[in-house]
């Protein structure tokens, strides 16, 4: 059980880099960077000990990465500064669950069950629950909507993300090809910053480029901040879900896993003080019950 409670404070501390790397370096910049570190650190892992580009599922691999890397942690990264990282979190972590299911029953025809939507219904209650105090705040109303809408965005990605990567698995093991999931990461991971960076190179091109690049001395006291989101997230936070999945029970791993909005909100009030509201907390509570109760019974039911 415990590569699985390191898996989510790993996972919630990364949100928590991610946002403070932001601040100084923009989103954008934040998160190329990361990914760049994280990239290098992976790939030391699938060329030494891993599969490297090989595997007959790597197309599928790769778009789970456009997919999940490349759109999901842009948005992830245009919400952080808008909405903060707890909502950031929670949208993401949360209704990328429910996203899932309905990917799974229109590309892979794999129809939900009344549990599952009654677990959507809870999840989407409490974002909703959540997410209303925070329009009464002193955040400006049209930001705080740029933000929700990169947050479902974010969502999006890792939902849409995962099935691709399930789907990635499975042509990998009825070709009789063993799938380590450092090399899925890594092979993930490419295709996400070759996005990312054909992005921000348009976007700077074309004169849109949300931030302009920070100066060096600014880069030196972020650094530590980006280094600490690429290990604490898609490094070892990959890595230890990976090694909860080989030791435990999906069934045990991934609704501990779902908690990791709890233990971001948290960490954001001992941290960075910002206290949520009753409701907020209420709402997270709701949402990670239904996400927890959601990765159940699909592990439970489905094997």
């Amino acid at each position: 059980m415990f590569p699985a409670v390191f898996t989510t404070v790993l996972f919630s501390v990364s949100v928590l880099f991610a946002s403070r790397s932001a601040q100084y370096l923009g989103g954008m910049p934040a998160n190329v960077a990361r990914l760049l570190i994280a990239m290098g650190f992976l790939g030391a892992w699938a060329h030494s000990m891993g599969g490297g580009f090989g595997g007959p599922g790597l197309s599928w691999f790769l778009l789970s990465g456009v997919i999940g890397f490349g759109m999901g942690d842009m948005a992830l990264f245009g919400a952080l500064p808008r909405i903060g990282p707890r909502l950031a979190i929670l949208l993401t972590q949360c209704l990328g669950a429910p996203i899932a299911g309905l990917a799974e029953y229109l590309f892979l025809g794999v129809h939900p069950t009344g549990v599952e939507i009654l677990c959507g219904v809870v999840i989407l209650s409490g974002v909703a629950l959540a997410l209303a105090p925070d329009q009464q705040s002193d955040a400006e109303p049209r930001a705080f909507r740029i933000g929700v809408c990169f947050g479902i965005v974010s969502a999006l990605g890792q939902g849409l993300g995962a099935v691709l990567s399930r789907k990635g698995y499975a042509v990998a093991a009825a070709s009789g090809y063993t799938m380590d999931g450092g090399t899925a990461a890594y092979q993930r991971i490419v295709a996400g910053v070759l996005v990312t960076l054909l992005f921000w190179a348009l976007l700077r091109a074309t004169g849109r480029a949300p931030e302009p690049l920070k100066p060096f001395p600014v880069w030196k006291k972020a650094m530590p901040l980006v280094v600490g989101n690429a290990l604490s997230g898609p490094t070892l936070g990959v890595a230890c879900f990976q090694w909860a999945l080989q030791t435990t029970a999906s069934g045990k791993v991934l609704p501990i896993v779902a908690t990791s909005p709890l233990v971001t909100m948290a960490l954001a009030w001992m941290f960075q003080g910002t206290k949520p509201r009753r409701q907020a907390i209420f709402g997270g509570v709701l949402a990670v019950i239904g996400a927890a109760g959601l990765a159940w019974f699909k592990a439970t039911h489905r094997g």
